[in-house]
């Protein structure tokens, strides 16, 4: 039969936690909560609140986080890549994977059903898990610090992320394969404007080298310039 951890176990296995990640944490009742399922609760009369009240602050600490990092890091990247790409690094999985780097299912507190069934290592106990934390965090010591807890994660999530193409914008994935070459870095040339001057339409040719690579149009120079490279990706066979 599983049996439950005694209360005091519970924080101190909290304790070990924020401690190992060099936190400032006054209030540990705040963060045991964080690791409070819903089960605990429900088979604990001494457990008044679980974490899905913390779940939510930390989903939206988080989304406005991942949102401002993207926004900083990928100044080339378009409003549609950096939806896809906001969304990837926020999404059950991403965010169990970064509690399991950081152990965060020996902290959790579970029902007897959840702990025999392996909750411990559920994607969506640890997803929740993990915003409630970054929910939490944010209650006891403001949004910087909790920005300085998901940097280094998110840096760390970018490459493995970065890997699935169809989350990086077409200009980007030109410049790594120049670079990667050796070849220099592509030049966008306009080459043509039509158009009245509340709808022009710019036609750009990418050159890598003075040799034309491909052509692309857009409602805007920036969005001409994503197309160019596209045309240019798929002429080179890399798309």
């Amino acid at each position: 039969m599983t049996t439950l951890r005694d209360p005091s176990e519970d924080v101190r296995a909290v304790q070990t936690l924020v401690e190992r990640l060099d936190l400032p944490v006054k209030n540990i009742a705040l963060f045991v909560r964080a690791f409070t399922h819903r089960s605990y609760v429900n088979e604990n009369s001494l457990a008044v609140e679980d974490n899905e009240r913390l779940e939510f602050l930390g989903d939206a600490v988080l989304d406005f986080v991942v949102a401002d990092w993207v926004y900083h890091h990928f100044p080339e990247m378009e409003e549609g890549e950096l939806t896809r790409l906001r969304s990837t690094l926020v999404r059950t999985d991403t965010l169990a994977s970064f509690a399991r780097r950081l152990d965060f299912g020996s902290a959790l507190r579970l029902g007897r059903g959840e702990l025999a069934s392996g909750g411990r290592d559920r994607d969506n106990i640890l997803c929740g898990a993990f915003e409630a934390f970054v929910g939490a965090l944010y209650l006891e010591s403001g949004l910087q610090t909790a920005i300085q807890f998901l940097q280094p994660l998110l840096e760390e999530a970018q490459e493995r992320i970065l890997a699935q193409t169809d989350l990086v914008d077409p200009k980007s994935r030109l410049q790594e394969w120049s670079q990667g070459q050796k070849l220099g870095a592509p030049i966008y040339v306009v080459i043509d404007k039509s158009g009245p001057e509340h709808a022009r339409i710019f036609e750009v040719e990418v050159r890598l080298n003075g040799q034309p690579l491909g052509r692309g149009r857009g409602s805007s120079k920036a969005m001409a310039e994503q197309e160019a490279a596209r045309a240019a990706l798929h002429a080179l066979g890399l798309e």
